[in-house]
């Protein structure tokens, strides 16, 4: 994906800086869903002369580039996510500790076309993001 990420800002006319590549690497080595501030912080561990715009720069053309997906989940900050998920997934998020757990479910998935097609409606895409309270913090 690094490779991808080079070629895109190859395209636009921007170079692959050291700082960039050390944002990427990271983003994609730790998979799930990160904000700005939780990849910033990691990225810091590694090296502190990167800083938080940066970051969020970087995550911009991510996404541009179509090899990150943000994702709003409440709290008033984005997630982020690598967008090379094969498989089509939702979540369950927990709105206590913020958790997110990726799911797959072939019945909803069923479900959701034949409702599209009992009204002639073709989906293009959705989104299914259920809120509630992880098991860890109802103990």
């Amino acid at each position: 994906m690094l490779e991808q990420f080079q070629n895109y800002l190859s395209s636009k006319g921007l170079r692959m800086t050291g700082q960039r590549e050390l944002i990427a690497r990271t983003f994609f080595e730790n998979q799930g869903h990160m904000g700005a501030e939780e990849l910033h912080h990691r990225v810091q561990k590694i090296s502190t002369q990167v800083g938080y715009a940066t970051v969020y720069r970087t995550l911009k053309l991510l996404s541009d580039a179509g090899l990150a997906a943000g994702r709003s989940f409440g709290g008033g900050f984005t997630r982020y996510e690598p967008d090379n998920q094969i498989e089509h997934h939702d979540h369950l998020i927990c709105t206590r500790c913020g958790r997110i757990i990726e799911f797959e479910n072939d019945r909803i998935e069923s479900l959701q076309k034949s409702v599209a097609g009992q009204y002639r409606f073709k989906v293009t895409h959705h989104v299914m993001e259920l809120y509630g309270v992880c098991s860890k913090c109802r103990s």
